[in-house]
């Protein structure tokens, strides 16, 4: 019988290329893992490795191993989850990436419930984009992220990865207090502000995406991710910007929001493992992640709630 363990080395190797980066990514040493292939090499009587420059590359019979162990891996994890929930116990290690926003505005308030709530849980996280995110649940090494999509740039999950809705995250124009538009009465058209100065974010990043989408041909001439930074921008009379509101607990003197028409918001979701999903610590998080929604302060509006009944969704 195929020892899991040596599966597991095989496809991270599969996955990240090279041994010292598989044995990061499973915490043990490079000797350990180049001792789990050769055993497993010894009890498949085949190569499944084979050295391509500096990095090692599957042999077929490598690939076809690699291949059922995901479904084999996954089905342990399933099991794995079904006796976690049977124990009822919120407990281990638990890895959460996020996009920078709800880094800063929903996850010091997730972490602080789950510290209370369920002390056994040891959670780490990283700020990371969408893409990384996804990298991350579908290597094994995240275990819930946070996802936002602008509802005009629709986001595809991948297969295995199960998400629910937290909720629509509003964008507003901020603008400087003396601009022409600033005492404007009810939502700003985006065609009246195609002209302006804009500040915005850097290239190949969703908010720049979706700004170009929206308003095709604007140009921002200060680029920079951060929203809070973009703000200081404003205040300063530098330009607009376009700001969501779960990016904002307040507005800097000088500098006031108003809506857009059409209405532009992100769809903030939590996504995991569907072979995870039975772990009652992926359960308390999303439930300690609803309640910072939920809990949220947010200017100046509230964020529009999914109050209806959970729909979660497995690709």
């Amino acid at each position: 019988m195929l020892d899991l363990t040596r599966l597991q080395a095989l496809r991270a190797v599969a996955t990240f290329g090279t041994v010292t980066a598989a044995a990061g990514a499973l915490h043990c040493t490079p000797s350990a893992i180049s001792q789990h292939l050769a055993k497993l090499e010894r009890e498949t009587k085949a190569t499944l490795v084979e050295k391509d420059g500096r990095t090692l590359r599957l042999t077929e019979a490598g690939r076809v191993l690699v291949e059922h162990a995901g479904r084999v891996l996954a089905a342990v994890e399933e099991a794995e989850a079904a006796l976690a929930a049977h124990r009822e116990t919120v407990s281990g290690r638990l890895s959460i990436a996020s996009f920078p926003t709800a880094c800063r505005g929903l996850l010091p308030h997730a972490l602080r419930v789950l510290g209370r709530d369920h002390p056994r849980l040891e959670p780490t996280v990283q700020e990371a984009d969408r893409a990384a995110c996804f990298d991350g649940l579908l290597r094994g090494t995240v275990d819930v992220a946070l996802i936002d999509e602008w509802l005009e740039i629709p986001v595809t999950y991948p297969a295995g990865v199960a998400n629910v809705e937290l909720g629509l995250d509003v964008g507003d124009l901020v603008l400087p207090a003396d601009h022409r538009l600033a005492a404007f009465d009810g939502p700003v058209s985006l065609d009246e502000v195609r002209d302006e100065r804009w500040i915005g974010s850097k290239p190949g990043t969703v908010c720049s995406e979706w700004l170009a989408r929206m308003v095709p041909g604007v140009r921002a001439t200060i680029l920079v991710n951060e929203f809070e930074t973009q703000l200081t921008f404003v205040a300063e009379g530098l330009g607009v910007a376009f700001v969501p509101r779960l990016a904002r607990t307040a507005l800097p003197a000088g500098v006031v929001a108003r809506p857009i028409a059409p209405e532009a918001a992100r769809r903030v979701s939590v996504a995991w493992r569907a072979s995870a999903g039975g772990r009652p610590a992926i359960g308390a998080t999303v439930a300690a992640l609803r309640d910072a929604w939920q809990h949220r302060a947010v200017f100046p509006a509230p964020f529009a709630w999914n109050a209806g009944h959970d729909i979660i969704h497995v690709v």
